[in-house]
This record gives C-alpha cells, sequence and structure tokens, in this order.
C-alpha cells in the first residue's frame, strides 16, 4: 500500500512540476513510467499475503469483517484488504500466587469461597486457543485483546460460581476431580459461544486456611495411631493364639505319656538308652543292676 501511495504521489508532483516549469517536460515521461512502475509494483505486493502455520488471516475491507478466513500458506487477495494475523496454535493462561508464574505480574491466584464459608485459594492454568472458523466473529466482536477481555474474567468467575458447591475439604481431597470437570463444562460453552476453544483445564494447587490444614493433619495423625494400634492388637492376639496352642500341644503330649506309657515300655527305652551310652567312646563299663537303676563307669 506504501508504494501506491509513493507511486502516485510521484506521478501527480511530475505533472505538476512539468506543467508548470517548460524546462523540466523532457522528464515528464520518466517521471510517470517510476510513478506509474511504484503503483504496479504496490498493487502486486499487497496483492501477495504470506500466512505462516500456526495463524490464519482474517480480510477486513473499510472496516466489514469477511467471514471466510485464509489458512496458512501464500495468498493473492484484494489489494485493498486489510489481513489480520490471528495465532491459532495452542496457548495457556496461568493464573497462580507465585509472583511472576503467572499471566499477571503478582499474585494472581484465585480466591473462593466455599459451601461452608472458608475461604480457598486456588491456581490455575488454562490450554486454549482461536477456533480457526469464528475467529472473524471474535476479531469482530471481542478483538485480539481476548485473554484478558474473555479468557481471565470468565476463568475467576466460573470458578467462583462453582467452588460454592463445594467444602474446602472436599475440594482439597475427594471431589477435586469432579469440581475441575464441572468447571471445565462451564468454561468451555463460555469459550465456544466467543470463538474459543477450551483445550484443557488444570487446577495446579488449592491452598486451604491454616485452620483447615491442622485440622486436616490431626486427622490423618490419628488415623495413622488407629492403624498402627490395629497392628499391635493383631500381633498380640496372633502370639497369644500361638502360645494356646502350644500349651494344648504339651497338655496332651502328657496325657499321652501319662496313659499311654507302660512299665514294659519304660525298661525298653531304658535298654535302648543304655545301648547307645554303651557304644559312645567315652564310655567303658554300663552294669545293669537287678532293679531299675544302672551304674556307668567312664575314665572320665
Amino acid at each position: 500500500m506504501l508504494l501506491i501511495i509513493l507511486g502516485l504521489i510521484i506521478f501527480g508532483v511530475t505533472g505538476i512540476v512539468v506543467k508548470n516549469n517548460v524546462a523540466l517536460h523532457r522528464f515528464r515521461n520518466i517521471g510517470r513510467l517510476i510513478g506509474v512502475l511504484l503503483i504496479v509494483l504496490g498493487i502486486i505486493f499487497s496483492s501477495i499475503v504470506q500466512i505462516n502455520a500456526g495463524e490464519i488471516g482474517i480480510k477486513v475491507l473499510f472496516g466489514s469483517v469477511k467471514k471466510d478466513v485464509l489458512q496458512s500458506g501464500l495468498h493473492f487477495v484484494n489489494p485493498l484488504y486489510e489481513i489480520k494475523k490471528v495465532d491459532v496454535k495452542t496457548q495457556n493462561y496461568t493464573m497462580s500466587g507465585v509472583n511472576d508464574e503467572g499471566g499477571k505480574v503478582g499474585d494472581d491466584a484465585i480466591r473462593v469461597l466455599t459451601s461452608d464459608g472458608l475461604e480457598v485459594t486456588i491456581d490455575l492454568t488454562v490450554l486454549y486457543r482461536v477456533g480457526a472458523i469464528d475467529a472473524p466473529k471474535l476479531y469482530q466482536q471481542t478483538g485480539l485483546d481476548y485473554k484478558d477481555k474473555i479468557v481471565r474474567p470468565i476463568t475467576r468467575t466460573k470458578i467462583r460460581d462453582n467452588a460454592v458447591y463445594y467444602q474446602a475439604i472436599e475440594l482439597f481431597s475427594t471431589r477435586r476431580d469432579e469440581f475441575q470437570q464441572r468447571i471445565y463444562r462451564s468454561i468451555d460453552e463460555d469459550f465456544k459461544k466467543r470463538g474459543l476453544l477450551l483445550e484443557q483445564l488444570l487446577v495446579r494447587n488449592i491452598t486451604l486456611p491454616n485452620s483447615v490444614k491442622a485440622s486436616i493433619e490431626s486427622k490423618i495423625n490419628a488415623e495413622q495411631d488407629a492403624k498402627k494400634m490395629e497392628f499391635v492388637l493383631l500381633k498380640e492376639k496372633q502370639e497369644a493364639e500361638r502360645k494356646r496352642v502350644e500349651a494344648q500341644g504339651i497338655a496332651d503330649y502328657q496325657r499321652i505319656i501319662n496313659t499311654g506309657l507302660t512299665d514294659q515300655q519304660l525298661q525298653y527305652e531304658q535298654i535302648k538308652a543304655m545301648k547307645e551310652i554303651a557304644l559312645s567312646q567315652n564310655s567303658k563299663i554300663v552294669v545293669m543292676g537287678k532293679g531299675n537303676s544302672s551304674i556307668l563307669i567312664s575314665d572320665k
């Protein structure tokens, strides 16, 4: 467009100057030729548009936004079109309590009130992209600063609106996934109406009040102590059962010995024992008495 304007200026100025100055009449054709050449080059360059990978081009003619878009590649268009390039790759917007980590400088975490009246702080990352088909509508209705006009306010509002259905401890533990899916559906619906596509919603961190943290830690410690006591009681019970079985075995053994052994059996066992002693290298002479006693004579 700049070359076209410059060519028109040279073409017009050449005609005016040559008309008022006869001495420069011989430069008239050269000046006009340069002007025409610049106009032609300007038209050619304005008609060629390159759209990079991951981008689309929105055509604007005198403020009117066309519905069809230019995909990535090289295009020949009306030189009067103003082409607005829009990024359609995945983008992320983070709201975090850590300085310089999120989209805003400083503490940008989302503070919400739960159903039990406690304040919970949430760190969140939104993954989204511009819908190629709806990009003209997005540009016409919102412009290219959709992060501040759509992504940030809608996300923060929907999280606050949905957090009131949960208790603080539920958001932190048992119903965290349910909460994340709920706000995803809510935000996705609003994004689609405005030409944005929500890809993923990442709840990065949920910070509870100190009083709730202390209560949770106390509960966890109590549960661990209870499990430890259960283990000790189970171990003692098993030990008591072992001793009972052992005592029962000893009692059964003694009962069998008392009722099943006769004098002949005892004498036979005594002979066997004396035989083993006689065969021992340390014993020398074994004298069997008439009664139940015996005498062992050894060299030690």
